[in-house]
């Protein structure tokens, strides 16, 4: 290995005594790969076990906690105990390489499908009409009940709880890109008239709480926990970085082991207000002030890539997730001291897929990622 990329492969200490073996992190992606009542198929779980081989700590796909909940065509599942067994493989192929293996916890909110949940239904923090993943109309959405939010809340505790008995090394609360926690964080999406729209944060907060609890019932210390945000969105009013700096003084002071920046680019700027201009990564350190460690992630498909985020200062591990789609080898060819034979393009024309689940492989194939693309054969003549 090039003594330069040694600071990518430091161990890192978690809060909770738990350890990672280097600072990359399989970052959650949809694959749409599971079976159709969201167990885990044979498929899904080989293609995470070869993207999570030479990590630090491996991100399940989003898994919807609630019927309610489900956003895509094969998405994974945590909604019943029934869902266990599968889950115990796919926590047993993430980490036999030494990666913590995380279950994302999901529910989409007012972004599930209706097509996808019983009685056709979607529904979130305040009525809203929108279009989601593959969907070719929008659809209305409804706004919960207070026995519905309680009862999400709940969900989250026991998808936890799950993920524990599956032998998972932690769970990941997602709280960002659109989805229910993000949602009622959002004054584009929470227009609430009750305390769960007074106080915006409050079902964050409530969420945290009820993962936390279910660790403390089930679990040992080091199982790990950790919240994924979106620091900005574009909508006005909506979330800016005045209110991720809230969020994030709130979150500090939980016994949490990470936060997790969803970006599109790592270096990306404040759009508005008063820190417009200001790299987003760096704020959310200053904020943070090293009491957790934070994932940062965005457009990172190169060794020197990874290696600036990292030796930026603002975080300490990178999430990679489009790199891993085109070369899950990508850890493991720097550490051999081959990473200039990282494959960084997408080439549509590929015989062997990238050795993606095939649901996925169409996506690709259709842009639902945006990749850095090869000239086609045809184009090349």
């Amino acid at each position: 290995m090039d003594e330069k990329y040694k600071p990518l492969f430091k161990t890192l200490r978690l809060p909770n005594g738990a350890e990672l073996k280097n600072r990359f992190v399989l970052a959650p992606l949809t694959h749409t790969s599971s079976n159709e009542d969201g167990t885990a198929s044979i498929e899904e779980i080989e293609y995470m076990g070869k993207r999570s081989k030479d990590v630090g700590m491996a991100i399940s796909a989003a898994s919807n906690v609630t019927d309610l909940g489900k956003a895509f065509p094969g998405q994974p599942s945590v909604v019943r105990d029934s869902d266990i067994e599968g889950l115990k493989h796919l926590a047993e192929e993430m980490k036999k390489n030494g990666a913590k293996a995380i279950l994302q916890i999901h529910h989409g909110g007012v972004q599930a499908q209706p097509r996808l949940t019983p009685d056709y239904d979607s529904a979130g923090p305040s009525p809203i009409t929108l279009q989601s993943f593959d969907e070719t109309e929008p659809h209305q959405s409804r706004e919960m009940t207070e026995e519905e939010i309680l009862e999400t809340v709940k969900a989250f505790g026991e998808a936890t709880r799950r993920a524990i008995e599956a032998g998972f090394d932690g769970v990941e609360i997602h709280g960002a890109n659109r989805y229910i926690i993000h949602q009622f964080v959002s004054p584009h999406f929470n227009r609430r008239t009750d305390k769960w729209g007074e106080d915006r944060y409050s079902f964050a907060m409530a969420v945290t709480d009820e993962v936390l609890k279910a660790k403390a019932e089930h679990a040992d210390e080091d199982f790990i926990i950790g919240y994924r945000f979106s620091p900005e969105e574009t909508e006005t009013p909506g979330i800016d970085m005045e209110i991720t700096e809230t969020l994030i003084e709130k979150l500090i002071e939980k016994p949490l082991d990470y936060l997790h920046a969803s970006l599109g680019e790592v270096h990306s700027k404040t759009r508005t207000g008063k820190y417009a201009g200001t790299e987003r990564i760096a704020l959310l350190h200053e904020w943070i002030g090293g009491r957790i460690p934070l994932i940062g992630i965005g457009s990172v498909f190169t060794a020197d890539q990874a290696l600036d985020a990292i030796k930026g200062g603002n975080i300490e591990l990178i999430g990679l997730g489009r790199a891993l789609l085109l070369d899950h080898n990508f850890v493991g060819k720097i550490q051999a001291g081959r990473e200039s034979t990282v494959n960084n393009m997408f080439d549509p024309e590929r015989e062997d897929k990238y050795e993606l689940p095939e649901r996925l492989w169409e996506q690709l194939h259709d842009g639902f990622y945006p990749l850095p693309r090869v000239r086609s054969r045809q184009q090349s003549r």
